[in-house]
């Protein structure tokens, strides 16, 4: 047995740990870069603390997914006001972004020759300038990821780059932060860290690290994402989800993803729907396709035992089977009335662009058993009403 477990250099989780925002930059430097969602306006409080600490922050608003042409634009403001601290303060968008323009500030080149599938690839040779994330969202976990997933329109494609230099200084993780979140924004990115905590749960580099972060996220979420959606002021089931959320980082930083997520990148620059709702959308089937193949192709693969399990996880039933955890997952789909990924304009007609990108993804190397393409056109097409 051999694995590696890395992640941010400090993590620091609580109700009201936000406070400590203007301590940390501090430590880390005096002329702070701050990336934000696209609406000012919700950041105010918090960039308002470091203007209260004399710290005068540059920020700069991020709408939307993140794009080649965004991070380039924020790097080069950044590097104008001579900024030695980058904070990105939001969701995953935001995180990656500013994970990206960290590593750009102390990396020669353009973002494109450090990027996957349609970039060069080529390694970061500096390490990032100090980084500190500061989630408003309970879903990605990119706050202790090494990848920053990025948009590249021309070629209507996410992809990333990745290193482990991408790995924040400080990933600090408030609960409260996430309490505004809207019923749909909180179904869709609470299923995204669902998803990911499922996919490197039953991933080929699943170790026994991350394997006790996976259950414990699980139950986290098994127990409290229904509720949080049902009702946002609930301060239990919002901290267990910024818990599933962050446990949902380190276990995929650290073992990998899946045919979910290797689909998430090529149809999050095909189509416009947000990120979590291609996961949800995708994630039953995805399930049960690859119980069905390894059941029929390899019967004795120890992923199937996993399967099982995170249906008792989810279910709170010890004699439950994978099929129950499918239907689980169905049914909490249900309730949170996700559309259909042809609302968001995918046609059958773009299945086998979508297949062959997705085959190309790291995360699709990492599922369980390699899935026929005949098998992923069947996944897309049940995903599409």
């Amino acid at each position: 047995m051999r694995f590696e477990f890395a992640t941010a250099n400090r993590i620091v989780f609580g109700p009201g740990v936000a406070a400590d925002l203007p301590q940390i930059i501090a430590s880390l430097g005096d002329r702070p870069f701050v990336l934000t969602g696209g609406t000012p306006e919700h950041y105010e409080q918090i960039v308002r603390l470091l203007t209260e600490a004399n710290l005068e922050p540059t920020t700069s608003g991020i709408r939307g997914e993140p794009t080649t042409e965004t991070v380039s634009a924020a790097t080069a403001a950044a590097r104008q006001t001579r900024a030695d601290v980058v904070v990105g303060i939001g969701g995953g968008s935001v995180i990656d972004a500013g994970k990206a323009v960290a590593a750009m500030l102390t990396n020669e080149g353009n973002i494109e020759d450090y990027l996957e599938v349609v970039g060069l690839g080529k390694p970061l040779k500096n390490r990032s300038g100090p980084y500190v994330a500061v989630p408003t969202t309970a879903g990605t976990g990119a706050e202790v990821t090494r990848n920053a997933v990025l948009l590249v329109p021309e070629h209507r494609v996410k992809v990333s780059m990745r290193s482990p230099f991408l790995l924040p200084e400080v990933a600090l993780v408030d609960p409260l932060l996430t309490h505004s979140m809207a019923p749909d924004v909180t179904a869709a990115t609470g299923l995204d860290a669902l998803t990911q905590l499922i996919e490197a749960f039953v991933t080929k580099k699943a170790n026994p690290l991350t394997d006790g972060i996976c259950r414990e996220g699980l139950r986290c979420a098994a127990r409290s994402l229904r509720r949080a959606f049902e009702d946002g002021a609930d301060a239990t089931a919002r901290q267990d989800m910024a818990l599933a959320a962050l446990f949902s980082g380190l276990a995929l930083a650290n073992a990998g993803l899946g045919a979910v997520h290797g689909f998430a990148g090529s149809l999050g620059g095909m189509i416009g729907a947000p990120h979590g709702v291609v996961c949800g959308r995708l994630l039953p089937h995805v399930m049960a396709a690859n119980v069905k193949a390894l059941r029929d192709r390899v019967p004795d693969s120890p992923a199937l035992a996993r399967f099982d399990e995170i249906a008792q996880i989810a279910t709170g039933d010890d004699s439950a089977r994978a099929s129950d955890g499918v239907v689980w997952v169905k049914n909490l789909c249900g309730v949170m009335a996700l559309p259909g990924l042809r609302r968001y304009g995918l046609t059958e007609a773009d299945f086998s662009d979508a297949v062959a990108q997705a085959k190309k993804a790291s995360s699709m190397k990492g599922n369980p058993i390699e899935l026929h393409d005949d098998e992923l056109a069947a996944i897309l097409t049940a995903a599409m009403d």
